[in-house]
């Protein structure tokens, strides 16, 4: 599914982050950039160990943090199609500090996609940034997604393909709901 936006579109496939051939993939990174489980876990093994130098390239604070929540990171791709991996942290999620978390997943994909156009990217590939190990519940992700995205899209020019790429046959339907809802506006 593809919908274009003023300055862009965006588009919604079921797949694996690590075959797009887009200028850069957000990778749903951990603070001390240092790989992980899941979609992080993948991004590292398929771009190769040059990705974990990278990353541990960038000074860390006190506690071993790289890049804060809601914030990112760029690196070059190793092994990946794409030129660029652009390391954002979401939230954990926790009712209790809901709002935080919401303003914390805004800001990362507003982060991300600013990133790109600071490094000429035309095209960029999401994953479902939080949704898993993070627990963030999926409705709100995606609304959160794909109204940052949709509204940057609309307000800026540099990024013409916003690609989320969802694992998942749910995700992807959640994703087309919130982007459709979205459209609807």
């Amino acid at each position: 599914m593809i919908r274009k936006l003023k300055h862009g579109s965006v588009e919604l496939v079921i797949g694996n982050i690590v075959d797009q051939r887009t200028d850069a993939i957000v990778n749903a990174a951990n603070t001390k950039l240092a790989g992980g489980g899941g979609v992080d876990g993948a991004i590292h093994r398929a771009a190769g160990p040059e990705l974990k130098e990278l990353c541990l390239q960038f000074p860390a604070d006190e506690n071993g943090r790289r890049c804060e929540t809601g914030h990112v990171q760029v690196t070059t791709a190793g092994k990946l199609a794409a030129k660029f991996v652009i390391h954002a942290v979401g939230p954990f999620y926790n009712e209790k500090y809901a709002e935080k978390a919401h303003a914390q997943l805004r800001q990362l994909h507003v982060h991300a996609l600013q990133a790109a156009i600071d490094h000429n990217c035309k095209s960029i590939a999401f994953p479902a940034i939080s949704t898993g190990a993070y627990r963030f519940p999926i409705a709100d992700a995606a609304r959160i997604a794909i109204a940052s995205v949709c509204s940057f899209l609309d307000a800026n020019i540099g990024i013409e393909l916003v690609r989320f790429v969802l694992y998942k046959q749910g995700q992807y339907d959640t994703f087309k709901l919130a982007l459709d809802d979205w459209s609807a506006k």
